[in-house]
């Protein structure tokens, strides 16, 4: 049988590693690129008779004035142009001055977002987040009333929530810095689908522990947990391959409007599953054998020898 529980301190620093690049990538890059749902501004697409490229739309525009312009194309071969919030004649001039350099330029969309539209999204959004949170905590906590120390299993999936949130996080910084990526509302509707996701895994565990240990299969809560994990460790690996090929899917062929949601998801499932089979169980053998200064003792002889 797998030992997983066995090797939980490695399974710690392996996400200890992917969430310190991440805030090193937030500290160097700056903060994440925020879409104009959360900082207000005017999105549109065009698109263009002629071939043009990205670098000559962008050249255009700032010549134009637009210094701040963020450009995304899409594999249709359409741009989205991210500008401050432009009035109606700004609009009108923005596009003559388009159709005179590229020619005739058809706009597929726009909107708008005033500032205090902006901030009241954000506010929202984070309500949103710790709302489900808590909710989640206090779910589990119920679920799980009959066990002993029932708190201790919503704190550990609160945490597991919070290791793919902040998974997330760092790599759409590092694909903002790169790509230009921003974070929209699309990005808050993966996280919650991703929360939910994550959740789910992670109850299916919670609960085989606990009927493994009302079957006493073991007296040691080490080996329970080991049990449970190995018991479902196929069942969650499949699901999330399964999920992963539709959310595939989704990313190469409905397009750029739903992005960032195809993306959060494919990064929010491989670390849910992660975490709910590495982190959130893990941390339950952790917390019932007290061993929270035993992973700074475990790390400073594997620090000494290297």
């Amino acid at each position: 049988m797998f030992d997983i529980t066995g090797k939980r301190f490695w399974f710690f620093l392996i996400s200890a590693v992917v969430i310190l690049i991440g805030i090193i990538s937030l500290a160097s890059f700056g903060r994440l690129k925020l879409g104009v749902e959360f900082s207000s501004g005017s999105m549109m697409r065009v698109s263009f008779e002629q071939s043009v490229a990205q670098e000559e739309l962008r050249d255009e525009l700032v010549s134009l004035g637009y210094t701040d312009v963020i450009i995304q194309s899409t594999k249709e071969g359409d741009f989205y142009i991210r500008t401050h919030k432009l009035s109606e004649d700004e609009k009108a001039g923005l596009q003559h001055a388009l159709t005179d350099r590229f020619g005739e330029v058809q706009e597929t969309e726009f909107y708008s977002v005033s500032p205090w539209v902006a901030t009241e999204t954000a506010n929202n959004a984070a309500i949103a987040v710790a709302v489900a949170a808590v909710g989640i905590l206090l779910y589990i906590t119920w679920a799980f009333r009959r066990m002993p120390k029932p708190f201790r299993y919503g704190i550990c999936a609160i945490v597991a929530l919070v290791h793919d949130v902040l998974v997330a996080l760092g790599i759409f910084s590092i694909l903002g810095s790169i790509l230009g990526w921003e974070i929209n509302l699309m990005f808050i509707t993966g996280i919650l689908a991703v929360i939910g996701y994550s959740v789910n895994n992670t109850v299916v565990i919670f609960d085989r522990i606990r009927e493994n240990l009302a079957r006493g299969i073991s007296s040691n809560f080490e080996v329970v947990v080991n049990n449970s994990l190995v018991e479902t460790l196929s069942r969650s690996l499949n699901t999330s391959l399964t999920t992963l090929v539709v959310v595939v899917a989704l990313l190469l062929f409905v397009g750029a409007s739903i992005q960032n949601f195809a993306v959060v998801l494919l990064i929010g499932i491989i670390a849910g599953t992660y975490s709910s089979l590495y982190i959130a169980p893990l941390l339950l053998v952790v917390w019932e054998k007290r061993e929270w200064g035993r992973f700074v003792k475990w790390l400073a002889p594997s620090r000494s020898q290297g």
